[in-house]
């Protein structure tokens, strides 16, 4: 009998707690299009010659006055805004995910690094993940009774649909576009087991007793005493097809969910709540590296002969637990963005540092169940590819995670400027300062103040900014010229990000025209394919602020071959970073941006400083 596979923008959610206000959040709108066109053509002159500005400029006022085009897009792309909830959901979960064909692992796939853990040997490993799945399970417990508190910004409610996604959530490849599943609690059936991975091999693991509630930890710890005893010798590495290009990962997916064997147990990893990792530790270099090694662990695991086939990367959230104190996670990015996951790991890392006091043992503990994989030889050789591949891809990583600890975003508020404005004004005079010109930025923002609301791009490349850039390598500027400058960067950055979480920024618009003419059998305008629409889309630096409680850092691959992906969480006297960039890349090095980086951000609390004093 086949799955109903439930697609995650129509989930039916109950008028509880947790979406008491959900039916009150407003729609995405579909902003002006002479304001949309007003605001790219002031995103892109710094990055265009004064020639293709006129050009563009001139495409751009064609496109908004014809009635045939421009106008005729706005006003279909009007008419899908009044039918659905959101105009933008499934035209960007396919745009940006299930269509996305490069592997999931470094290009789209995010890791988290945790604090590290104060053990040392399996046993702190075993235990510390025991916590670990309780606390998972607690939070799970807050979404399954729909009790979880509204995420509020600004004084204003957010959509909480992402995080009936994050946990029995699963990927699935497929030749030319993927899918996913979800098995929300309120369906038959839920699902009641994790995976557990250790050396390449799976286990299913109930974790929830006869009586409904959650093992616990003393159980948890023998379960997975009891997983370790089973897998003390590798297996062929199944889990590191995942890691491959979508279509041919999808091919060979077609061919392993042939054999009923291999169909059970892809079925027990798609359904169940979460994978957990058991790793075995990578090289641990020096304690300035140890943070960078435990980002390429979450991010891709260190290739085929580490923790790289002891993974799923299709499953949206894995746990991720070595035997050194080092732990993380790495999320599938497709029905989440970070700060739903960022407040999971909150919740985790509070739960784990409370202690909690022990449980009793709960009724009907069942055996682990081993996930079995009847593997030709033609899968063999599938997976002794996809290692080969995913070993090129590892050597390619250029990860650079550090702590700037000189001041955190304490420092910004004294400013009386936006924290996260003054770091990304920081990151576009880094990246001047290496390679003397500015580039196209994409910063994340939300925009789940509307109703299924995602992300919309702030471009944090602006007049401003360069402006700054340049004044700050002029030594014929002033301290107070230069602050001067700073805070006005400062404060186009931040106009921008109020115009990008209220619906108005630039780049979902655009791509919902582009798609209005596709799906309506339409010529894409020469204005949506002009090369300011290229050039201002080739992300050279790909950057994204999540922010936790504990001292955890996102890390995530570039997104273009000669750019920088660039996660900070900023705290109150220090922000975590993490940078990478691609080693195939001449032009581009991760330590060498990260110098400039913390040498950028000094200056310009410096200036603010002198610019202070010297108005007294």
């Amino acid at each position: 009998m086949a799955r109903k596979v439930i697609p995650v923008s129509n989930l039916k959610l109950p008028q509880t707690r947790m979406f008491a206000v959900q039916h009150l959040l407003p729609r995405l709108p579909v902003p002006s299009l002479q304001q949309t066109l007003d605001n790219f053509l002031l995103t892109v002159k710094p990055l265009l010659t004064e020639e293709e500005y006129l050009n563009t400029q001139k495409l751009a006022e064609e496109f908004g006055r014809s009635r045939a085009t421009g106008q005729k897009l706005q006003e279909l792309l009007q008419e899908r805004a009044q039918k659905l909830d959101s105009w933008l959901a499934d035209w960007w979960l396919h745009a940006a995910y299930l269509d996305f064909r490069s592997p999931v692992v470094v290009h789209s796939s995010p890791g988290i690094v945790f604090p590290v853990q104060d053990y040392h040997d399996e046993q702190g490993q075993l235990r510390f993940a025991a916590r670990l799945i309780c606390g998972a399970l607690d939070f799970k417990q807050m979404i399954d009774s729909e009790m979880l508190e509204v995420d509020m910004l600004g004084g204003q409610p957010l959509c909480m649909t992402q995080y009936y996604k994050i946990l029995s959530s699963c990927r699935i490849p497929g030749v030319k576009d993927d899918k996913i599943v979800c098995y929300p609690p309120d369906k038959p059936n839920p699902p009641k087991h994790i995976v557990v991975a250790h050396n390449n091999h799976f286990f299913a693991l109930d974790v929830y007793g006869s009586n409904g509630k959650p093992l616990s930890i003393d159980q948890l710890h023998k379960q997975l005493l009891r997983i370790m005893e089973h897998s003390e010798h590798p297996t062929p590495r199944v889990g590191i097809l995942t890691t491959g290009h979508r279509n041919d990962w999808g091919r060979v997916y077609k061919k392993l969910a042939k054999d009923k064997t291999n169909k059970a147990s892809l079925d027990e990893i798609q359904r169940s709540i979460f994978i957990l990792c058991l790793d075995k530790p990578l090289e641990h270099g020096t304690p300035d590296t140890r943070v960078s090694i435990v980002a390429n662990q979450v991010n891709h695991g260190g290739g085929s002969q580490w923790n790289s086939g002891n993974r799923w990367f299709d499953k949206t959230l894995q746990f991720i637990v070595g035997n050194d104190g080092s732990c993380g996670l790495n999320y599938e990015h497709s029905p989440a963005e970070g700060p739903p996951i960022a407040t999971l790991i909150d919740h985790c890392m509070d739960y784990i540092k409370k202690h909690p006091k022990e449980k009793s043992p709960v009724p009907g503990m069942t055996e682990p169940r081993k996930l079995k994989f009847s593997l030709s030889e033609d899968l063999l050789q599938d997976i002794d590819k996809a290692s080969d591949r995913m070993d090129e891809l590892v050597e390619d990583v250029d990860m650079m995670a550090f702590y700037f600890s000189e001041f955190g975003k304490e420092f910004a508020k004294s400013q009386k400027l936006s924290p996260d404005a003054f770091i990304q004004i920081a990151i576009q005079l880094a990246y001047y300062g290496v390679h003397k010109e500015p580039c196209a930025t994409y910063e994340s923002a939300s925009t789940r103040r509307f109703q299924l609301g995602r992300t919309e791009t702030i471009r944090s490349c602006s007049i401003a900014s360069h402006e700054f850039a340049k004044a700050m390598h002029d030594e014929t500027k002033s301290s107070r010229e230069k602050a001067d400058l700073l805070r006005k960067a400062v404060l186009a950055h931040r106009q921008y990000t109020n115009d990008a979480i209220n619906g108005q920024g630039v780049d979902r618009h655009l791509l919902g025209l582009k798609l209005t003419a596709v799906e309506n059998g339409m010529n894409v305008p020469e204005f949506l394919m002009d090369t300011a629409v290229t050039t201002s889309t080739h992300f050279k630096l790909s950057t994204s602020q999540v922010s936790a409680k504990c001292e955890a850092v996102l890390c995530f691959g570039p997104v273009v071959p000669d750019g920088y992906g660039i996660c900070y969480n900023p705290q109150a006297s220090q922000i975590i970073f993490a940078i990478s960039a691609f080693n195939s890349s001449p032009e581009t090095d991760a330590k060498t941006l990260a110098d400039s980086l913390r040498k950028s951000l000094t200056d310009m609390r410096d200036i603010l400083l002198q610019s202070s004093q010297a108005k007294l």
